[in-house]
């Protein structure tokens, strides 16, 4: 854990400085927002302790919410996305469990997982956070829509990271 410990940090800060910096600006037509923040969750180990992802979850929605001026909107996401990974992983977990030293990314277990952990948890991340942000059904379906939409596009990304960054 020590040795991941620096890379996360580094992963952290720049994921923080793209969504407050760059990605918080982009906003097409009011309905997609792409939250790229949400992939230092995704990309921790396999084995982090609960506390530590819910930890580590609450100070990354905080800051989130500390530049953008939304108190406790992306805090309480990431925290409820954090606390559904582990019920995910074990979903999604194959046949002979995961192997050791390894981590959730497309190079160890394929595109096609990758997408299915990445769009679950992303889903339900945009649909609290949306739906919070409003605090009413009034609007139900213009809501759903921007969280489709909205997850979509935060997956596309997510998923691009994987083959830009994160190569082996």
């Amino acid at each position: 854990m020590i040795e991941v410990l620096p890379r996360n940090i580094l992963r952290f800060a720049v994921l923080v400085f793209l969504q407050v910096f760059l990605l918080n600006n982009i906003q097409l037509s009011g309905f997609i927002n792409p939250y790229l923040y949400v992939l230092f969750i995704l990309l921790l180990p396999f084995e982090t302790a609960r506390w530590f992802l819910l930890f580590a979850a609450f100070t990354l929605g905080l800051t989130i919410d500390i530049f953008s001026k939304t108190p406790g909107l992306h805090s309480s996401a990431t925290v409820l996305m954090a606390f559904l990974r582990p019920y995910v992983l074990n979903y999604l977990a194959p046949r002979g469990g995961y192997d050791p030293g390894t981590y959730p990314r497309v190079y160890y277990y394929g595109p096609g997982w990758f997408f299915k952990y990445a769009s679950v948890l992303i889903f339900i991340h945009h649909l609290f956070l949306f739906y919070l942000e409003v605090f009413h059904f009034y609007d139900f379906f213009f809501t759903l829509w921007r969280v489709v939409l909205s997850s979509a596009f935060s997956v596309f990304l997510v998923v691009l990271s994987q083959y830009f960054i994160y190569r082996r």
